[in-house]
């Protein structure tokens, strides 16, 4: 399988399976990757892992070959796949890790940054590459990258086509955090166990709050804080979590 799903206790674990091709995004790897998210969104799971396979690539991008010789319409159709198996990742209801443990171009830049959260070790090195082949990125590069780092630096990337290390997408905002090790699950795994403590509802009210803070003026924002807000006391997890604080415990949150 050139996508494998797999669970590990609280998490799901996402992986790209093709690393003699430096798991190059095939058309049918994009339908395998929203079949996954889908299975991970009705699953037990608090959190997910995203990595490639073999130690030289997250991903590499999307297979060429399959770019060319193409009419118009199959075109278009490819990047709706591309951006609608992305979408479903990012709309995914539990965070997201993904682990950029080598190389990660265009497409498969594209995947990670649909993630909620992107860490990378020292050795990794990621950009948009599209401009070279006299392209443009078209599983959502173009609108997630700005989002992420501003419209100056998305400019520079994505119209230069230019690789940036760990250090410099750390710099930028493209990834949370470096971080050390060979075993890009683990990372993973260790990263999320940070958001996995707490109520679903909550984590989810305020991930949402803070995204479409990026795409609205101030004044609605508020009000879309002030909605998420209200309705996060409606949920027996506040209750629980409100409760506990007074008596001193641990709470017990059940996701509801």
């Amino acid at each position: 399988m050139a996508v494998e799903l797999s669970f590990d206790g609280q998490f799901a674990v996402l992986t790209l399976n093709r690393p003699e091709a430096l798991n190059a995004l095939r058309f049918s790897m994009l339908e395998d990757i929203a079949r996954a998210v889908d299975a991970v969104a009705v699953s037990p799971a608090r959190a997910l892992v995203v990595t490639g396979a073999g130690p030289k690539a997250f991903c590499a991008g999307a297979d060429i070959k399959e770019l060319m010789d193409r009419d118009i319409l199959a075109q278009r159709r490819g990047a709706e796949l591309g951006q609608n198996a992305f979408a479903r990742l990012a709309a995914l209801p539990i965070p997201s890790v993904a682990v950029i443990h080598g190389y990660a171009f265009g497409g498969g830049l594209e995947l990670a940054m649909a993630c909620t959260f992107r860490i990378a070790t020292a050795r990794a090195k990621m950009g948009l590459p599209e401009i070279k082949l006299g392209l443009i990125p078209g599983y959502g590069g173009t609108q997630r990258l700005p989002r992420l780092v501003g419209e100056a630096r998305a400019k520079v990337l994505v119209m230069s086509g230019r690789t940036i290390d760990a250090l410099e997408a750390e710099r930028i905002g493209l990834v949370s955090e470096i971080v050390e090790g060979d075993d890009p699950v683990a990372l993973g795994q260790t990263y999320l166990v940070q958001f996995t403590a707490f109520s679903k509802c909550a984590s989810l009210f305020a991930r949402e709050a803070v995204e479409r803070a990026m795409a609205t003026p101030l004044a609605e924002g508020l009000r879309i804080e002030s909605d998420l807000s209200t309705l996060a006391y409606q949920t027996q997890d506040a209750e629980e979590g409100m409760r506990a604080f007074v008596e001193k415990r641990t709470p017990e949150f059940k996701d509801a």
